[in-house]
């Protein structure tokens, strides 16, 4: 009777390791996403300039380069 008491406390002492775990990954994971998206700097791709009559020729909506 005495060994039952452990298992509960042993999957709840995993159980908390596992939540702290997955919550470190998923805010390292978010913090990664907003550090590349402030410290990129994309430069100008290649695009149509002007309006294109041919189907799957696409254009900026509004070109800053």
């Amino acid at each position: 009777m005495m060994n039952a008491a452990p298992a509960p406390a042993r999957r709840l002492h995993l159980l908390w390791i596992l939540t702290a775990a997955a919550m470190i990954v998923f805010v390292g994971a978010n913090a990664h996403l907003v550090y590349v998206a402030v410290s990129s700097e994309p430069g100008c791709i290649a695009h149509l300039k002007d309006k294109s009559g041919t189907p799957g020729g696409y254009r900026a909506a509004k070109s800053a380069c």
